[in-house]
């Protein structure tokens, strides 16, 4: 039996860990045999969790970030992190790396890109950089301060999105290729205002991008996820009371979950389903 991941098994900017519970009890509402199409794909911690819970779901992951190749790079990943985890072995947990210590990572690092044409700057940034900052190149991890917050075990992903099918496709294509009454679609869209430097689009996440989204929210059996600081719900409640358009939300459930970024602010995740 394939292991349940509570979470990705690599550090991804807005994976749903924190909503894994609510969202695997709401699916007892939805089909076992339904098609499920993860439409903003991210980690594929949410197809994941569906073919867990339903093994005969037809599931299908929309790869657009091809997270498949940092899944790949694993092995290369675990080779690194093992290289720097003595370098940094008697550097106490959470602490600033030391300008001489900082040097010898950096070495470390430019010798196996060089060695394997690539690194996962992202899963690295896990276990050198400030919490919740990511880098996506040398460059930018260069001009970093740097931590010690080295990953003290290997990463594994094994069996992690066996029989989930894998695309990569603009999101209103594969939408319109398996629209039906036996699709659920998952819709968790970068959240408004957010820097998507670790996604393929390096663009931020307009108000426009965000609004056409709700499209796909029209006669859909959907999971839709968004957070209280883009006000999305607000603003459809707005609409529905001053114009004649519908909401899209109309007789959904809501489920909350609250996320604190630092000891001074935190916000609100949403799931919505329907």
């Amino acid at each position: 039996m394939n292991r349940n991941f509570k979470t990705s098994p690599l550090p991804f900017q807005g994976q749903k860990r924190r909503f894994v519970k609510q969202f695997n009890e709401a699916l007892v509402e939805f089909p076992k045999d339904a098609t499920y199409v993860d439409l903003f794909g991210g980690s594929g911690l949410l197809a994941h969790t569906v073919k867990q819970k339903y093994p005969s779901a037809k599931v299908i992951w929309n790869d657009y970030d091809n997270f498949v190749g940092r899944l790949d790079a694993i092995p290369q990943t675990n080779a690194l992190l093992a290289e720097l985890r003595p370098i940094l072995s008697d550097l106490p947990r959470k602490q600033r790396v030391s300008n001489e210590i900082r040097e010898s990572v950096l070495k470390v690092v430019k010798k196996h890109e060089a060695k394997y044409g690539y690194v996962d700057y992202v899963t690295l940034s896990g276990s050198l950089l400030f919490s919740a900052k990511y880098a996506t190149n040398y460059d930018q991890f260069a001009n970093e301060t740097l931590y010690n917050r080295v990953k003290l075990t290997d990463y594994n992903a094994d069996g992690y999105l066996d029989g989930v099918e894998r695309v990569q496709d603009d999101y209103k294509a594969l939408f319109n290729e398996y629209k039906s009454d036996s699709t659920v679609f998952l819709v968790d869209p970068p959240y408004l205002s957010t820097d998507t430097s670790t996604y393929t689009s390096e663009n931020y996440w307009r108000l426009r991008d965000y609004l056409d989204v709700l499209n796909v929210l029209d006669d859909s059996r959907y999971f839709y996820f968004t957070s209280n600081k883009s006000q999305i719900v607000e603003l459809c409640d707005w609409i529905e009371t001053r114009t004649f358009t519908g909401n899209p939300f109309s007789g959904s459930t809501m489920s909350t979950t609250s996320t604190r970024l630092n000891h001074q602010a935190s916000y609100t995740d949403i799931m919505i389903y329907k």
